[in-house]
């Protein structure tokens, strides 16, 4: 790889991203020979959407070219511990080595990146080949508070008032200890992850087993990228939102297959799902397609955007910037329906590479494995 400088790979790390933090102490890294390793963990918990499948992964085709080692956790725990799948572990573990890797890869091709440039790993075996990785859970949990674990289970999609059982205040410790085992100096995952990230930077420093160290061997934080998480096609159950709203309520669902689109779909599906899509007219705050251009186009590919009109709806309108189009809508200069035709045809495009990938025998099997374990799991 040709050599590029720190501060070429640092934008390129940072694009398209809500935070990234332990900026300063990233930067340092970057100046000296430390390699820099990547993680993103998911939970096997369904089909691969969109914002799994092309924001996450178009966050890890930056890392590659920055010359980053990327690795996804295949998180088979994790989504035992949150009762995904029916709870049963060899389940859970088939997807997750099959289904789900593929479905991951699919999303790569889609990106015009090499999937196998980047490391799947299941997480039991992480553990197996790690003996001393509970010790670091219980070092991580022996220098956090109970109420810190607390309030972290909102990882889980769970708040603090719910009834849970005990093991999920394990969770947020073991994803601090996943990043501990792995040597990882990058974490990175959506907005919602970020409590455990906290935790992690905030015990690097006091645990004794698997820290992090430079190149010189002293101990270091891992830095931690966050990327945006992208809004569900649905219309929100209030209208107009609160000022306050938190955007993470809105975000896409995979049981919810009417808010999403999923990385295998079919163009008619995707047509479907874009043309009932909720855009209210001139509206640009949390418009799920404006939403969608920003994060699924502008940023994922530097080519302009052409929205398709007729004569006498003012002719085709050419736009370089997420900006310039957020602002023609703005102003009612865009009919909701040119956008989203425009945008399913972008989507179709940019997923051919992923249904050709699934239309391979062995993947298709895959995914119909996968259908019918949520169909009798939910």
């Amino acid at each position: 790889m040709t050599q590029i400088s720190p501060a070429d790979r640092m934008a390129l790390i940072e694009r398209n991203t809500s935070e990234v933090m332990g900026r300063s102490d990233l930067l340092e890294l970057l100046a000296t020979p430390t390699p820099i390793r990547h993680y993103i963990g998911f939970e096997i918990s369904g089909k691969v959407h969109l914002g799994t499948g092309l924001v996450s992964m178009g966050k890890v085709r930056d890392f590659l070219a920055a010359g980053i080692d990327c690795h996804v956790l295949l998180a088979d725990w994790h989504t035992w511990i949150n009762d995904k799948l029916g709870g049963d572990r060899e389940v859970i573990r088939r997807i997750a080595t099959g289904y789900f890797t593929e479905a991951m890869r699919a999303s790569l091709l889609a990106l015009g990146t090499d999937p196998s440039r980047v490391h799947f790993v299941l997480g039991t075996d992480l553990y197996d080949s790690h003996p001393d990785y509970w010790t670091t859970v219980i070092e991580v949990s022996r220098n956090t508070t109970l109420a810190r674990m607390l309030r972290s289970i909102s990882i889980l999609g769970r708040e603090q008032s719910d009834s849970v059982d005990f093991a999920k205040l394990i969770y947020p410790a073991m994803q601090a200890a996943d990043i501990f085992a792995q040597g990882i100096n990058l974490a990175h995952a959506g907005t919602e992850q970020r409590k455990a990230h906290v935790i992690a930077r905030d015990v690097a420093t006091k645990i004794r087993t698997n820290r992090l160290t430079d190149f010189e061997g002293r101990t270091v934080k891992p830095a931690a990228v966050h990327h945006p998480l992208l809004l569900g096609l649905r219309r929100p159950p209030v209208w107009p939102l609160p000022e306050d709203v938190d955007p993470s309520t809105l975000k896409m669902s995979k049981s919810d297959p009417s808010s999403a689109v999923f990385v295998h779909d079919d163009p008619d599906t995707i047509r479907r799902r874009v043309a009932k899509a909720f855009c209210p007219p001139e509206e640009t705050r949390l418009n799920p397609v404006l939403n969608w251009f920003d994060q699924l186009v502008f940023a994922l590919d530097e080519t302009p955007v052409t929205i398709k009109r007729g004569a006498g709806s003012g002719g085709d309108a050419t736009f370089d910037t997420y900006a310039e189009l957020a602002d023609a809508y703005g102003r009612g200069l865009l009919h909701p329906g040119d956008v989203k035709n425009t945008l399913a045809v972008r989507l179709i495009d940019r997923l051919e590479p992923a249904r050709a990938h699934f239309a391979r025998p062995e993947v298709a099997a895959m995914l119909e494995e996968v259908d019918a374990a949520l169909g009798t799991r939910g």
